[in-house]
């Protein structure tokens, strides 16, 4: 199979039929053999219903239903779980993804060998105070903080080989930093494409001003678990010594200045250097402690279902 189409949705019963029937005309037109897998994130329209009637025009459409909505990234999760072209292609299910933009984009996947290839929205359709500037601005510090050159890492239009969506673990809201995740799972040879962005046609977003502070939050997140997530202890017992050596310094210099240069003198416990070397004594140990704890979690964990998985259809 060439391409899989994975569309994430949630509360897209307008959009649905129209997409479908866009993606379908360009498979057709580029003799792609393809599969459609529409992961309903928990919709409480008429979505899933949408999908079922889909399915039975279309045998090459599949459908994934949660019981709740889990958030995007574990829909993707399901998706790539399931997906079995040798391309995979991600767009969101609101039209303003170009299907058209999927053959110059499996074409960079099979023939110019990029392991990801990421759309970037040059031209945006959306406000310029509540998305553009904000965007700008984190895509700038995703960039920084990542070391991985995109200018659009939101961009839901995404192509991936196959082994790449099965080597990476997307989670919590993690499906904003794809390619940084490919990147430190050794995928390295990662692209960009200037795509087409569509207004919105229907509906209302489903993201807030709020997704930008999460993605901020998300972002130190990734940046702390790509140096340290396997090695906890080498950050913070590297400033719990740090922290501890001060205070030990700081309580040496108080007790010889006391025995031998000033006896006379305050007491040590008068001093504001005796208070600056207590703290900074039980901060480093704490943060040795918080090294260890996190090896002991590191070893001891589990994961657990991040989402439940109401009906599947036409999955085999």
């Amino acid at each position: 199979m060439n391409i899989s189409v994975v569309i994430p949705l949630l509360n897209e019963e307008e959009s649905l039929k129209e997409l479908h029937d866009w993606i379908v005309s360009v498979m057709q037109s580029n003799s792609f053999s393809y599969e459609l897998l529409f992961i309903d994130d928990g919709s409480t329209d008429d979505s899933w219903n949408v999908i079922e009637s889909l399915v039975t025009s279309n045998p090459y459409v599949k459908g994934i239903r949660f019981f709740k909505n889990f958030g995007k990234s574990q829909a993707l999760h399901a998706g790539f779980a399931k997906a079995q072209g040798d391309v995979v292609i991600t767009m969101d299910a609101d039209l303003q993804d170009s299907p058209d933009e999927i053959p110059e984009l499996f074409d960079m996947i099979t023939n110019q060998n990029y392991d990801l290839v990421s759309g970037w929205k040059k031209k945006r359709f959306d406000s310029i105070i509540t998305k553009n500037l904000p965007s700008k601005l984190f895509n700038w510090a995703a960039r920084r903080t990542s070391k991985v050159k995109l200018h659009d890492f939101n961009c839901g239009l995404k192509a991936f080989k196959n082994t790449v969506v099965k080597h990476i673990d997307v989670y919590g809201e993690m499906h904003r930093y794809i390619p940084v995740l490919a990147k430190n799972a050794g995928f390295i040879k990662i692209g960009e494409k200037v795509v087409t962005h569509q207004a919105r046609k229907y509906g209302e977003t489903k993201f807030g001003m709020n997704r930008f502070v999460n993605g901020f939050l998300d972002l130190i997140t990734i940046s702390f678990i790509s140096r340290f997530g396997k090695r906890p202890m080498h950050l913070f017992g590297s400033l719990g010594v740090i922290m501890f050596l001060i205070g030990f310094g700081f309580a040496g210099y108080l007790g010889i200045d006391k025995l031998f240069i000033n006896t006379s003198g305050r007491l040590i416990t008068e001093r504001p250097q005796f208070y600056i070397a207590l703290a900074t004594m039980i901060i480093g140990a704490q943060l040795f402690i918080a090294g260890f704890l996190g090896e002991l979690i590191l070893r001891s964990k589990r994961q657990g279902q991040r989402y439940h998985i109401r009906e599947e259809i036409n999955i085999s």
